[in-house]
């Protein structure tokens, strides 16, 4: 049976599953997402930060679980339009991300400005979700996870790492980083093997950035005005202790 990335099909106990490497590479994600939620919630760390890092982890697990099942394996038998849950489910899974990095640098940024930023983020969803949900592109969802990624995530740890060195954020600022790679397989079409395909190294690429956020977060607290440092240094030498601790 064809495939929209060209993989073969496989026939498991009868069945029919479509993408057999894709899909399992999805599930991976979602293993790595439900073992960081549990962990979290085990760990019981207080604050709104955690707290919207565990629902951007049970979501983003809900997420790969459906698009593998739905958006791959079985694909054929239910349509196209049965990847939507999926993606749909992880521009909550964003907002879920950018919505702990907002909160984490709220003491570092104007009252205001965090006001807006959190009034932006679920403005977004709902812009983007219509937008997907009605023209049925799931290029759409790509830039919601690219905008909420590079120009929320991404830039609010950096600052807070420029101003406190947190480390958690800096885990954060070189996953975020790290997970261009994902992109850039997805996009380009390279690949291994037919068994190995692009999007088999996007989705490994995905699940080790998981892992790398659940060790982030473990480090990540309510930050407090007191935690900045009066000698913050300059951009660049921030940008290098990025790389060099």
């Amino acid at each position: 049976m064809d495939s929209p990335s060209g993989q073969p099909s496989i026939e498991l106990f009868g069945i029919t599953i479509m993408e057999p490497m894709v899909t399992f590479t999805d599930l991976w994600i979602t293993a790595v997402c439900i073992y960081a939620f549990i962990k979290l919630l085990k760990l019981k760390k207080p604050g709104k930060v955690q707290q919207h890092m565990r629902w951007y982890f049970l979501i983003m697990g809900l997420a790969t679980f459906l698009g593998g099942l739905l958006g791959h394996a079985f694909q054929y038998a239910i349509g196209l339009e049965w990847k939507l849950p999926g993606w749909l489910i992880s521009m909550l899974a964003v907002m879920a991300v950018e919505r702990a990095s907002i909160v984490h640098a709220q003491p570092l940024i104007n009252k205001t400005f965090g006001k807006a930023l959190g009034v932006a983020n679920v403005v977004e969803l709902l812009t983007f979700a219509f937008i997907t949900f009605y023209t049925l592109n799931f290029f759409f969802i790509q830039v919601h996870s690219a905008y909420g990624l590079a120009l929320v995530v991404l830039p609010l740890h950096f600052l807070v790492f420029w101003r406190t060195r947190n480390n958690g954020s800096r885990i954060f600022v070189l996953t975020v980083l790290f997970s261009i790679l994902a992109a850039v397989f997805y996009t380009s079409g390279i690949s291994i093997s037919i068994w190995f395909n692009h999007l088999d190294l996007a989705h490994t690429i995905m699940t080790m950035s998981m892992y790398f956020l659940y060790i982030g977060t473990i480090q990540l607290e309510d930050m407090q005005p007191e935690d900045m440092q009066t000698e913050r240094g300059t951009f660049k030498e921030a940008v290098k202790a990025l790389f060099v601790k």
